[in-house]
């Protein structure tokens, strides 16, 4: 039997493993960490690098704080309730519904601080073999994001939506803008399962549909490329070819040889130094632009290879309209049973249960690794 005090713990209320998930003792180490940097007087001379600790230390100095508050709230709540009336209960009853949602705005915070969460999405939906069946089940699934962006207040735009003959959608894809778009929408990437009975069936027998959903992060077009001074080594050179006089006695040509990466760009084309050097600096820029969007293609083409066969033992969510009414998700076991709610956009619970777990997760691994 749960007691009050029971009822005002944090691992009683629905929030198992916040402790694992916040992980304070390694935020503490490294907001002190940060913060020694810095304290340094250099720490301002690498101006893009000071910034992003910047923000990483206020980031987590936001949430240590913010999980020090909820805590300390809830072991008040939890003192006061020993020596509180029953006339009193109902407004701790409250309180403790503030906390709670105080707690479930940090989970959200740190479940969604991976390198894209912040990112717009790309969000696809392709109808799986089962002809109208799947084209309508497809269509079902568009409508319940549309409506799941509306109650979250993003910005959609359709790219792509093709009709299929009879009923549904033989394909569509929507961009999704907004604050942790992509960071939400990663949890419905794969092949979702439909069971009901058909009304495209003249005898109204049940079928299985499928449909898999296709998210992926909504890469910028204007990549940015950081060289540093140290990065690069400079020579000059006699030029071999057209020039003028100077040709073979003035080292007016240029080759610039970027450090990390080992690429090369030389110009002597131009009787002026500087005018090689500027020339041989564009080159450069544009072989690591080139490069740091292959990067950008390559990790996305990651994200694209977790695509699976759309059938049978693939399917990471079943929505089941006959013989009983059932949401479940299968990676994380969160079920519901109104399935109206669900497939007009209520998802914030399954959303929420795959941030938990994959979070927990990770924070596993992440400890697993401290101790080998």
């Amino acid at each position: 039997m749960i007691t009050w005090s029971h009822r005002f713990r944090i691992s009683e209320r629905g929030f198992p493993g916040c402790e694992a998930i916040f992980d304070l003792e390694s935020m503490e180490n490294e907001i002190g960490g940060l913060s020694k940097e810095m304290n340094e007087p250099s720490f301002w001379n690498d101006q893009p690098s000071a910034q992003k600790k910047t923000k990483r230390f206020n980031d987590l100095k936001s949430w240590a704080d913010g999980w020090e508050k909820v805590s300390r709230a809830a072991q008040d709540l939890e003192e006061l309730v020993l020596i509180t009336g029953e006339e009193e209960r109902a407004e701790l009853e409250a309180e403790l519904g503030r906390v709670e949602k105080e707690l479930g705005v940090l989970e959200m915070r740190l479940m969604l601080s991976g390198e894209d969460d912040s990112r717009n999405a790309i969000l696809s939906i392709h109808p799986g073999a089962g002809g109208t069946e799947s084209c309508d089940w497809a269509q079902m699934l568009y409508r319940m994001y549309m409506r799941w962006m509306e109650r979250k207040g993003y910005e959609s735009h359709v790219l792509d939506c093709l009709s299929a003959e009879e009923a549904g959608l033989k394909d569509a894809t929507i961009e999704v803008r907004g604050d942790f778009a992509y960071g939400n929408l990663k949890s419905e990437r794969g092949v979702h399962r439909l069971v009901r009975l058909s009304p495209f069936d003249a005898a109204h027998r049940r079928h299985t549909s499928f449909a898999s959903v296709f998210v992926y992060p909504e890469i910028e077009s204007n990549v940015e490329v950081e060289v540093k001074d140290n990065e690069l080594k400079l020579e000059t050179f006699r030029s071999s070819g057209p020039g003028g006089q100077n040709v073979n006695k003035v080292n007016t040509a240029v080759r610039i040889t970027h450090l990390p990466t080992g690429f090369v760009a030389s110009c002597q084309t131009q009787r002026s130094q500087f005018q090689n050097r500027q020339n041989a600096m564009k080159i450069l820029m544009s072989k690591l632009y080139q490069m740091k969007r292959e990067e950008e293609e390559r990790r996305l083409s990651k994200v694209v290879e977790e695509k699976t066969d759309i059938g049978w033992g693939n399917q990471i969510r079943s929505y089941v309209l006959h013989p009983y009414r059932m949401v479940k998700d299968h990676r994380t076991d969160h079920e519901v049973g109104d399935v109206d709610r669900i497939l007009d956009g209520d998802l914030d619970g399954f959303i929420r249960a795959y941030l938990l777990k994959t979070g927990l997760a990770e924070s596993n691994r992440s400890a697993e690794g401290r101790v080998d």
